[in-house]
């Protein structure tokens, strides 16, 4: 850990000295790429170390591709300045352009700049065009961010896939059908996949092309910040899926070879590609590279108001190895040594760093599977200064317990040993399922649990077959039992939480391009004739209890009972009693649970979750000085 600080202790001291400090190094991207100048005027910047000559054609041009050369700086950087003409930008807004690159073999090649803001694609066309984008007025933020928050409750959401149609969705769309959703259901966190271009809709997001530029699949950028602006008004805090383990293959609208060679903003060879993910791997050591990852972070702070960050594919990074065909035990072994990627670890450190010392209201997240100790401990103990990270070992858990035992087989202990197993001080999001559960290939929840009876027989007008009561019922237990349980925050992928039928797959070759499974199908809820509302209606109320108690934010909780022959778990947070009866078959009279005193605020048997109403709300229920599991006192429920 001493090692580890020091490394960016080191690199925090060089910016300090080269660049003038982290603010300024990290204002970069408001220099680099095509900018408007005040007087009118266009400043252009690019880093091209394998460039033989650089310039600037587009349409203001007429595609003339050496009228506007680049003039060479050192190490590797490129500028261009072009005046104003008559008191007004040479290059208007909507221009397409290309930054074109003479490369070392005398090869012109037509790029667009790492830097661009705004990437479209016309549907005849395979490949994306650079479009200026400088509207006249730019969206006008009206509402402040909100206050940090002690606890997520985060719903993970894909803007294209957010409507019941089969088509690709819209900002707009988001704004004024989707986010009143998320707020009725009790969500005060929005996580948006998908943001940053990517050319391969069907990559989920994750083989990001243009990485300043919002998805146009959706809108325009003024939509993106119309829709986190109105999310802030509902009080809803928005955090961005950050790609920043790797980049997309692409070299005609992506970062790929950019300068004409295989390293650029990459390692050269073998270690700059992902054998499993077909992609580029960047080169953390370096200067440039950091100047542009930092930089895009901020960028997407100031310009589009993000909260904060989901950092995904952290595993991949923090090791050359990237998780490939390993397995993690625990052992300190894993952790330190020559197999770990210190400059990218310092890179994050670096990260955090940054938007801690800027912008100290946002939430960064990691996406790690390895259990890197100290991932979320301060950068100044040698950590990597996260605050969150995904407890991913619950949903395997999970699947693993449906895929694999009969109910009466499940084990209490091992459950909770899985929900309590986190490393001490540092803050874990539970979730039962993501968006990977729901991918084609996988399977979510429900589906595990219903399977095809989901079409048949989910109607309330259908008798209640033991598949679908089991499903349901399970379905409720599970994502209460992981949202009390198993972190200091939780995450639900939009859809799951009312056990959306059917799996996620994005239009392509193999489906014949068809959007039927590339969307939500939100009216399900809204059909009174169908059981999905009961599992909306839990969710939803599972979520205002815990903005009413807090047990996110309380200690971790203390379990009294983990029977196995009963299949019952008892445990106390934030002041409430939370039981669980897993029997498959057998209920309980008179059962003795270590508790004060005792009334129902939430049910999973009650009629409005699809539940069997066999408990008596009116009812409180008052301990004696019976000692049991540790405690003074108990009472009979």
């Amino acid at each position: 850990f001493i090692a580890r600080y020091s490394l960016f202790y080191n690199h925090l001291k060089n910016i300090e000295e080269s660049e003038g400090g982290l603010d300024k190094f990290t204002k970069s991207y408001k220099t680099f790429g095509v900018n408007q100048l005040e007087d009118g005027g266009i400043y252009c910047k690019e880093w091209a170390p394998g460039a033989e000559a650089v310039f600037l054609a587009g349409d203001f041009n007429g595609w003339n591709p050496f009228s506007h050369p680049y003039k060479k700086l050192e190490y590797g950087k490129w500028e261009l300045f072009i005046p104003p003409e008559d008191g007004c930008s040479p290059v208007p807004h909507g221009s397409k352009l290309k930054v074109v690159i003479r490369a070392q073999n005398g090869a012109l090649l037509y790029r667009i700049s790492p830097w661009a803001r705004y990437v479209v694609r016309e549907e005849d066309k395979v490949n994306y065009d650079w479009v200026h984008w400088n509207p006249p007025q730019s969206y006008i933020h009206k509402n402040p961010s909100p206050k940090r928050l002690k606890s997520l409750r985060i719903y993970e959401s894909h803007v294209g896939i957010a409507s019941p149609e089969g088509k690709v969705a819209s900002y707009k769309n988001f704004t004024y059908n989707v986010l009143p959703r998320i707020k009725d259901l009790g969500y005060n966190c929005v996580q948006l996949m998908a943001i940053m271009e990517h050319a391969y809709y069907a990559s989920f997001g994750y083989q990001v092309t243009s990485f300043f530029a919002a998805s146009s699949r959706y809108g325009t950028p003024d939509d993106l910040k119309e829709m986190i602006d109105v999310a802030h008004s509902m009080g809803i805090t928005v955090l961005l899926d950050v790609v920043h383990s790797h980049a997309s293959k692409n070299s005609e609208d992506g970062l790929n070879q950019f300068d004409g060679t295989d390293s650029c903003f990459f390692h050269s060879g073998y270690r700059g590609n992902h054998q499993l993910w077909d992609s580029r791997l960047f080169d953390y050591a370096n200067w440039e590279v950091l100047r542009f990852l930092l930089s895009n972070l901020r960028m997407w702070i100031e310009d589009y108001r993000f909260d904060g960050f989901r950092f995904d594919g952290v595993t991949s990074m923090l090791y050359h190895h990237h998780g490939i065909g390993t397995g993690f035990s625990g052992d300190y072994n894993e952790y330190f040594g020559l197999h770990v990627d210190e400059d990218a670890l310092c890179y994050l450190m670096l990260a955090n760093h940054m938007i801690n010392s800027l912008h100290p209201e946002c939430i960064t997240i990691a996406e790690d599977v390895s259990g890197m100790p100290a991932l979320c401990r301060p950068v100044a103990e040698g950590g990597g200064g996260f605050d969150y990270r995904l407890a991913m070992a619950i949903p395997d858990k999970w699947i693993q317990i449906i895929k694999e035992l009969k109910d009466e087989d499940w084990n209490m202990g091992n459950i909770v040993h899985t929900l309590t197993n986190r490393r001490y001080e540092e803050k874990y999001i539970a979730y039962a399922e993501s968006h990977d559960q729901a991918l084609v290939g996988d399977k979510t929840l429900a589906f595990r649990l219903m399977d095809a009876e989901m079409y048949t027989n989910m109607s309330v007008l259908m008798p209640l077959t033991p598949i679908i009561d089991r499903g349901i019922q399970l379905h409720k237990m599970i994502r209460l039992i992981t949202h009390a349980l198993g972190g200091e925050s939780y995450l639900n992928f939009m859809g799951n939480e009312f056990g959306h039928p059917e799996w996620l797959d994005f239009p392509r070759i193999g489906n014949n391009e068809s959007y039927h499974y590339a969307r939500r199908q939100f009216n399900l809820t809204e059909d009174d004739l169908l059981r999905y509302k009961f599992l909306n209606a839990f969710d939803r109320d599972m979520n205002k209890l815990e903005e009413r108690f807090g047990w996110l934010a309380s200690p971790q909780a203390y379990v009294s009972e983990k029977h196995e022959g009963n299949k019952v778990i008892a445990f106390e947070r934030a002041g409430l009693i939370f039981i669980f009866n897993f029997h498959p078959y057998q209920s309980y009279v008179d059962y003795r649970v270590a508790a004060f005193k005792y009334k129902i605020l939430l049910d999973s048997d009650a009629g409005e979750y699809g539940g069997h109403q066999r408990l008596d709300h009116n009812t409180e229920y008052f301990s004696e000085e019976y000692a049991h599991n540790y405690r003074p006192n108990s009472i009979m429920v």
